[in-house]
Protein backbone atom coordinates (compact mmCIF):
# COMPACT_ATOMS: atom_id res chain seq x y z
CA UNK A 1 0.00 0.00 0.00
CA UNK A 2 1.55 3.24 -1.05
CA UNK A 3 0.71 6.63 0.40
CA UNK A 4 1.98 10.18 0.14
CA UNK A 5 2.65 12.59 2.99
CA UNK A 6 0.31 15.31 4.33
CA UNK A 7 2.54 18.23 3.52
CA UNK A 8 -0.37 20.64 3.33
CA UNK A 9 -1.42 19.80 6.86
CA UNK A 10 2.11 20.30 8.13
CA UNK A 11 2.17 23.77 6.65
CA UNK A 12 -1.12 24.68 8.27
CA UNK A 13 -0.25 23.47 11.75
CA UNK A 14 3.44 24.15 12.03
CA UNK A 15 6.55 22.03 11.96
CA UNK A 16 6.43 18.53 13.41
CA UNK A 17 9.76 17.45 14.81
CA UNK A 18 10.99 14.28 16.44
CA UNK A 19 12.24 15.12 19.87
CA UNK A 20 15.57 13.37 20.02
CA UNK A 21 18.18 15.75 21.37
CA UNK A 22 20.94 17.76 19.73
CA UNK A 23 21.56 16.87 16.08
CA UNK A 24 19.02 14.56 14.48
CA UNK A 25 20.55 11.49 12.84
CA UNK A 26 19.29 9.93 9.63
CA UNK A 27 20.01 6.57 8.05
CA UNK A 28 18.21 3.84 6.18
CA UNK A 29 16.29 1.48 8.48
CA UNK A 30 17.37 -2.14 8.21
CA UNK A 31 16.06 -5.18 10.04
CA UNK A 32 18.86 -7.22 11.53
CA UNK A 33 17.75 -10.82 11.54
CA UNK A 34 15.20 -12.46 13.77
CA UNK A 35 14.82 -12.27 17.50
CA UNK A 36 14.09 -14.92 20.03
CA UNK A 37 12.00 -14.38 23.11
CA UNK A 38 8.47 -13.31 23.80
CA UNK A 39 6.56 -10.29 24.92
CA UNK A 40 5.48 -12.02 28.13
CA UNK A 41 7.72 -9.98 30.37
CA UNK A 42 6.30 -6.87 28.78
CA UNK A 43 2.81 -8.12 29.57
CA UNK A 44 0.75 -5.48 31.20
CA UNK A 45 -0.08 -5.64 34.89
CA UNK A 46 -3.45 -4.25 35.73
CA UNK A 47 -2.74 -3.79 39.41
CA UNK A 48 -0.71 -0.72 40.23
CA UNK A 49 1.54 -0.34 43.22
CA UNK A 50 0.91 3.39 43.18
CA UNK A 51 -2.30 4.75 44.65
CA UNK A 52 -4.77 6.06 42.12
CA UNK A 53 -6.11 8.73 44.47
CA UNK A 54 -4.34 11.12 46.72
CA UNK A 55 -3.94 9.83 50.27
CA UNK A 56 -4.86 11.96 53.23
CA UNK A 57 -2.54 12.85 56.07
CA UNK A 58 -2.94 14.83 59.26
CA UNK A 59 -1.01 18.07 59.30
CA UNK A 60 -0.20 20.11 62.43
CA UNK A 61 -3.33 21.32 64.15
CA UNK A 62 -5.40 18.37 62.88
CA UNK A 63 -5.96 19.79 59.36
CA UNK A 64 -6.36 17.13 56.67
CA UNK A 65 -4.16 17.67 53.58
CA UNK A 66 -3.76 15.84 50.29
CA UNK A 67 -0.51 13.96 49.64
CA UNK A 68 0.76 14.37 46.07
CA UNK A 69 1.35 10.94 44.51
CA UNK A 70 3.34 12.30 41.54
CA UNK A 71 6.72 12.19 43.36
CA UNK A 72 5.97 8.57 44.30
CA UNK A 73 5.26 7.65 40.68
CA UNK A 74 8.43 9.37 39.44
CA UNK A 75 10.52 7.61 42.08
CA UNK A 76 8.98 4.24 41.18
CA UNK A 77 9.32 4.53 37.39
CA UNK A 78 12.66 6.38 37.07
CA UNK A 79 14.77 3.18 37.36
CA UNK A 80 12.97 1.94 34.22
CA UNK A 81 14.02 4.98 32.16
CA UNK A 82 17.41 5.25 30.41
CA UNK A 83 19.31 7.87 28.46
CA UNK A 84 20.73 7.05 25.00
CA UNK A 85 23.62 9.02 23.49
CA UNK A 86 25.93 8.56 20.50
CA UNK A 87 27.76 10.19 17.61
CA UNK A 88 25.40 11.72 15.07
CA UNK A 89 26.16 10.60 11.51
CA UNK A 90 24.84 13.74 9.84
CA UNK A 91 25.63 14.51 6.22
CA UNK A 92 26.08 18.21 6.84
CA UNK A 93 28.81 17.48 9.40
CA UNK A 94 30.88 15.00 7.39
CA UNK A 95 33.47 17.61 6.42
CA UNK A 96 33.89 19.03 9.90
CA UNK A 97 36.27 16.35 11.12
CA UNK A 98 36.19 14.54 14.43
CA UNK A 99 34.09 16.60 16.81
CA UNK A 100 33.59 15.11 20.26
CA UNK A 101 30.51 17.29 20.75
CA UNK A 102 28.79 16.20 17.53
CA UNK A 103 26.34 14.06 19.51
CA UNK A 104 22.64 13.20 19.59
CA UNK A 105 20.67 11.79 22.47
CA UNK A 106 17.26 10.53 23.50
CA UNK A 107 15.46 8.34 26.00
CA UNK A 108 14.37 4.71 26.33
CA UNK A 109 12.14 2.54 28.52
CA UNK A 110 13.22 -0.83 29.93
CA UNK A 111 10.70 -3.54 29.04
CA UNK A 112 12.60 -6.68 30.12
CA UNK A 113 14.91 -7.20 33.08
CA UNK A 114 17.60 -8.77 30.87
CA UNK A 115 18.29 -5.58 28.94
CA UNK A 116 15.58 -5.07 26.32
CA UNK A 117 14.61 -1.42 25.86
CA UNK A 118 12.03 0.32 23.68
CA UNK A 119 12.71 3.75 22.19
CA UNK A 120 12.04 5.71 18.99
CA UNK A 121 13.59 4.74 15.69
CA UNK A 122 14.68 8.33 15.12
CA UNK A 123 16.63 8.22 18.40
CA UNK A 124 18.94 5.33 17.44
CA UNK A 125 18.83 5.54 13.66
CA UNK A 126 22.26 6.53 12.40
CA UNK A 127 23.90 6.71 15.85
CA UNK A 128 27.44 5.37 16.15
CA UNK A 129 29.30 4.43 19.34
CA UNK A 130 25.97 4.66 21.14
CA UNK A 131 25.77 4.28 24.90
CA UNK A 132 22.80 3.54 27.14
CA UNK A 133 23.00 5.06 30.63
CA UNK A 134 20.74 3.66 33.35
CA UNK A 135 19.34 5.67 36.24
CA UNK A 136 22.10 4.43 38.57
CA UNK A 137 24.76 5.88 36.25
CA UNK A 138 25.99 2.66 34.61
CA UNK A 139 26.82 2.76 30.89
CA UNK A 140 26.27 0.00 28.34
CA UNK A 141 26.89 -0.39 24.63
CA UNK A 142 23.98 -1.38 22.40
CA UNK A 143 24.37 -5.07 21.57
CA UNK A 144 21.38 -5.42 19.22
CA UNK A 145 19.05 -2.99 17.49
CA UNK A 146 15.81 -3.51 15.57
CA UNK A 147 13.97 -0.59 14.02
CA UNK A 148 10.56 0.07 12.49
CA UNK A 149 10.53 3.37 10.69
CA UNK A 150 6.79 3.32 9.93
CA UNK A 151 5.77 3.39 13.61
CA UNK A 152 8.96 5.14 14.84
CA UNK A 153 9.47 2.34 17.38
CA UNK A 154 12.85 0.66 17.92
CA UNK A 155 13.95 -2.19 20.15
CA UNK A 156 17.49 -2.27 21.53
CA UNK A 157 19.38 -4.71 23.77
CA UNK A 158 22.11 -4.07 26.33
CA UNK A 159 24.04 -6.74 28.19
CA UNK A 160 22.61 -6.14 31.63
CA UNK A 161 20.61 -8.13 34.16
CA UNK A 162 18.18 -7.45 36.98
CA UNK A 163 16.89 -4.24 35.43
CA UNK A 164 13.52 -2.79 36.47
CA UNK A 165 10.95 -3.08 33.63
CA UNK A 166 8.22 -0.48 33.29
CA UNK A 167 4.57 -1.46 33.41
CA UNK A 168 2.50 -0.75 30.29
CA UNK A 169 -1.20 0.08 30.37
CA UNK A 170 -3.52 -2.46 28.78
CA UNK A 171 -4.80 0.10 26.29
CA UNK A 172 -4.87 3.83 25.76
CA UNK A 173 -8.59 3.43 25.03
CA UNK A 174 -9.14 3.67 28.79
CA UNK A 175 -7.36 7.04 28.90
CA UNK A 176 -9.53 10.13 29.33
CA UNK A 177 -8.95 13.59 27.91
CA UNK A 178 -8.04 15.83 30.83
CA UNK A 179 -6.48 13.20 33.07
CA UNK A 180 -3.08 13.97 34.54
CA UNK A 181 0.06 12.51 32.97
CA UNK A 182 3.81 12.61 33.58
CA UNK A 183 6.56 12.63 30.93
CA UNK A 184 10.04 11.38 31.82
CA UNK A 185 13.09 11.87 29.61
CA UNK A 186 16.40 13.53 28.82
CA UNK A 187 15.57 17.04 27.57
CA UNK A 188 18.07 19.33 25.87
CA UNK A 189 21.22 18.11 27.66
CA UNK A 190 22.29 14.57 28.54
CA UNK A 191 23.11 15.84 32.02
CA UNK A 192 19.36 16.36 32.55
CA UNK A 193 18.52 12.63 32.47
CA UNK A 194 15.30 11.54 34.18
CA UNK A 195 13.72 14.97 34.09
CA UNK A 196 9.98 14.97 34.77
CA UNK A 197 7.18 17.20 33.50
CA UNK A 198 3.49 17.11 34.32
CA UNK A 199 0.43 17.86 32.23
CA UNK A 200 -2.81 16.38 31.01
CA UNK A 201 -4.00 14.33 28.07
CA UNK A 202 -5.00 17.01 25.56
CA UNK A 203 -6.51 14.69 22.96
CA UNK A 204 -6.78 11.11 21.77
CA UNK A 205 -6.70 9.33 18.41
CA UNK A 206 -4.74 12.14 16.76
CA UNK A 207 -3.64 11.56 13.17
CA UNK A 208 -0.61 13.83 12.92
CA UNK A 209 2.19 12.99 10.47
CA UNK A 210 2.16 9.38 11.64
CA UNK A 211 1.01 6.00 10.36
CA UNK A 212 -0.96 5.28 13.54
CA UNK A 213 -3.05 7.36 15.94
CA UNK A 214 -1.28 9.29 18.71
CA UNK A 215 -1.98 10.68 22.17
CA UNK A 216 -1.72 14.47 22.46
CA UNK A 217 -0.42 15.99 25.71
CA UNK A 218 0.51 19.41 27.05
CA UNK A 219 3.21 17.95 29.31
CA UNK A 220 6.45 19.60 28.18
CA UNK A 221 8.24 17.34 25.67
CA UNK A 222 11.57 18.80 24.59
CA UNK A 223 14.40 17.62 22.32
CA UNK A 224 15.83 14.53 24.02
CA UNK A 225 12.49 13.32 25.41
CA UNK A 226 11.95 11.05 22.40
CA UNK A 227 11.57 7.43 23.45
CA UNK A 228 10.63 8.28 27.02
CA UNK A 229 7.39 7.26 28.76
CA UNK A 230 4.12 9.10 29.17
CA UNK A 231 2.70 7.87 32.48
CA UNK A 232 -0.76 7.82 33.99
CA UNK A 233 -1.46 8.25 37.68
CA UNK A 234 -1.06 4.51 38.25
CA UNK A 235 2.54 4.69 37.11
CA UNK A 236 1.72 2.81 33.90
CA UNK A 237 3.19 3.69 30.51
CA UNK A 238 0.32 4.81 28.29
CA UNK A 239 2.58 6.01 25.48
CA UNK A 240 6.11 6.52 24.18
CA UNK A 241 6.85 10.19 23.55
CA UNK A 242 7.73 10.73 19.91
CA UNK A 243 7.33 14.28 18.60
CA UNK A 244 6.03 17.80 19.14
CA UNK A 245 4.81 20.74 17.10
CA UNK A 246 7.29 23.59 17.00
CA UNK A 247 6.17 26.91 15.54
CA UNK A 248 5.79 30.52 16.58
CA UNK A 249 2.74 30.76 18.82
CA UNK A 250 2.52 26.98 19.42
CA UNK A 251 3.04 25.85 23.00
CA UNK A 252 3.03 22.46 24.75
CA UNK A 253 1.77 20.31 21.90
CA UNK A 254 3.47 16.95 22.17
CA UNK A 255 2.51 13.51 20.90
CA UNK A 256 3.03 9.98 22.17
CA UNK A 257 2.68 6.57 20.51
CA UNK A 258 -0.06 4.66 22.40
CA UNK A 259 0.86 1.60 24.47
CA UNK A 260 -1.07 -0.83 22.26
CA UNK A 261 0.78 0.31 19.13
CA UNK A 262 4.11 0.00 20.97
CA UNK A 263 3.26 -3.54 22.05
CA UNK A 264 2.06 -4.49 18.56
CA UNK A 265 5.38 -3.39 17.05
CA UNK A 266 7.55 -4.85 19.81
CA UNK A 267 5.88 -8.26 19.58
CA UNK A 268 6.52 -8.27 15.82
CA UNK A 269 10.16 -7.29 16.30
CA UNK A 270 10.66 -10.07 18.85
CA UNK A 271 9.05 -12.61 16.53
CA UNK A 272 10.34 -11.60 13.11
CA UNK A 273 13.07 -8.97 13.60
CA UNK A 274 10.80 -6.66 11.60
CA UNK A 275 7.12 -5.74 11.44
CA UNK A 276 5.32 -8.20 9.19
CA UNK A 277 2.81 -5.56 8.16
CA UNK A 278 -0.13 -6.38 5.81
CA UNK A 279 -1.21 -4.22 2.88
CA UNK A 280 -4.16 -3.86 0.53
CA UNK A 281 -1.62 -3.55 -2.28
CA UNK A 282 -2.98 -0.26 -3.61
CA UNK A 283 -2.20 3.45 -3.47
CA UNK A 284 -4.98 5.47 -1.86
CA UNK A 285 -5.99 9.12 -2.02
CA UNK A 286 -7.76 10.61 0.98
CA UNK A 287 -10.63 13.04 0.58
CA UNK A 288 -10.01 16.75 1.17
CA UNK A 289 -12.14 16.85 4.36
CA UNK A 290 -10.11 13.99 5.79
CA UNK A 291 -6.81 15.68 4.96
CA UNK A 292 -7.72 18.96 6.66
CA UNK A 293 -9.53 17.32 9.59
CA UNK A 294 -13.11 18.25 8.79
CA UNK A 295 -15.87 16.05 10.21
CA UNK A 296 -17.17 13.35 7.95
CA UNK A 297 -16.48 9.85 6.70
CA UNK A 298 -15.85 10.39 3.01
CA UNK A 299 -14.18 7.36 1.39
CA UNK A 300 -10.73 7.06 -0.17
CA UNK A 301 -10.01 6.52 -3.85
CA UNK A 302 -7.67 3.93 -5.33
CA UNK A 303 -5.11 5.72 -7.50
CA UNK A 304 -2.88 2.75 -8.34
CA UNK A 305 -2.97 -1.04 -8.05
CA UNK A 306 0.44 -2.24 -6.85
CA UNK A 307 0.19 -5.94 -6.03
CA UNK A 308 -0.74 -9.09 -7.90
CA UNK A 309 -3.19 -9.93 -5.10
CA UNK A 310 -5.05 -6.65 -5.67
CA UNK A 311 -5.14 -7.28 -9.42
CA UNK A 312 -6.57 -10.79 -8.87
CA UNK A 313 -9.23 -9.29 -6.58
CA UNK A 314 -10.39 -7.09 -9.48
CA UNK A 315 -9.38 -3.73 -8.01
CA UNK A 316 -8.90 -0.84 -10.45
CA UNK A 317 -7.69 2.75 -10.49
CA UNK A 318 -10.59 5.03 -9.62
CA UNK A 319 -12.41 2.52 -7.41
CA UNK A 320 -13.75 4.15 -4.24
CA UNK A 321 -13.10 2.28 -0.98
CA UNK A 322 -15.88 2.47 1.62
CA UNK A 323 -15.38 -0.44 4.01
CA UNK A 324 -12.90 -3.13 4.97
CA UNK A 325 -14.47 -6.16 6.69
CA UNK A 326 -17.56 -4.09 7.39
CA UNK A 327 -15.71 -1.19 9.02
CA UNK A 328 -15.93 2.29 7.48
CA UNK A 329 -12.53 3.55 6.34
CA UNK A 330 -12.04 7.23 5.55
CA UNK A 331 -8.32 7.75 6.21
CA UNK A 332 -5.01 5.96 5.88
CA UNK A 333 -4.60 6.00 9.66
CA UNK A 334 -7.99 4.29 10.04
CA UNK A 335 -6.84 1.60 7.64
CA UNK A 336 -3.48 1.11 9.35
CA UNK A 337 -5.15 0.76 12.74
CA UNK A 338 -7.54 -1.85 11.34
CA UNK A 339 -4.77 -3.82 9.65
CA UNK A 340 -2.91 -4.26 12.97
CA UNK A 341 -5.34 -7.14 13.57
CA UNK A 342 -4.32 -8.94 10.36
CA UNK A 343 -1.30 -10.61 8.80
CA UNK A 344 -0.14 -10.94 5.19
CA UNK A 345 -1.91 -13.87 3.53
CA UNK A 346 -5.21 -13.35 5.33
CA UNK A 347 -8.34 -12.48 3.36
CA UNK A 348 -10.51 -9.38 3.87
CA UNK A 349 -13.72 -8.19 2.22
CA UNK A 350 -13.76 -4.76 0.60
CA UNK A 351 -16.86 -2.67 -0.12
CA UNK A 352 -16.19 -0.53 -3.21
CA UNK A 353 -17.79 1.68 -5.77
CA UNK A 354 -16.51 0.52 -9.15
CA UNK A 355 -17.78 1.88 -12.49
CA UNK A 356 -20.77 3.35 -10.68
CA UNK A 357 -21.79 0.09 -8.97
CA UNK A 358 -21.40 -0.90 -5.30
CA UNK A 359 -19.51 -4.20 -5.22
CA UNK A 360 -17.66 -6.41 -2.77
CA UNK A 361 -14.25 -7.92 -3.40
CA UNK A 362 -12.34 -10.62 -1.54
CA UNK A 363 -8.70 -9.58 -1.22
CA UNK A 364 -5.70 -11.55 0.02
CA UNK A 365 -3.51 -9.14 1.96
CA UNK A 366 0.03 -8.75 0.64
CA UNK A 367 3.11 -7.90 2.69
CA UNK A 368 3.80 -4.21 3.05
CA UNK A 369 7.33 -3.38 1.94
CA UNK A 370 7.46 -0.15 3.92
CA UNK A 371 5.65 2.15 1.51
CA UNK A 372 2.78 2.81 3.91
CA UNK A 373 4.81 5.11 6.15
CA UNK A 374 3.22 8.24 4.72
CA UNK A 375 -0.46 9.03 4.76
CA UNK A 376 -2.17 11.59 2.61
CA UNK A 377 -3.21 12.51 -0.85
CA UNK A 378 -1.63 11.68 -4.16
CA UNK A 379 0.53 14.50 -5.44
CA UNK A 380 1.53 16.03 -2.11
CA UNK A 381 5.22 16.33 -1.33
Amino acid sequence: MSFKSKAAVGLLLGTVIGVSGCLSASAETKSKGSLTGTMSTVAVKTKSTAKTTSSKSKAAGGVTTQTDIIPQIIKKVSPSVVGIIGRATNAENKDQGDNRYDLAHGTGVIIKSDGWIVTNTHVVQGLTNALVVTSDGKSYSIAESYEDEVSDIALIKINAKNLEPARFAVSSQNVLVGEKVIALGTPISFSLRNSATQGIVSGLNRAVNAAYRLIQTDAAINPGNSGGPLLNMKGEVIGINSMKFEAVGVENMGFSIPAETVQYVVKQLFKYGEVNRPSLGVSLEESWPSIVGLPGDEPMTITKVNSSEAQKAGLHDGDVLYRVNGKKISSVVDLNELLKSFSPGQTVTLWLESDGDIVTRKLVLSKDTGSSADAGSEGDD
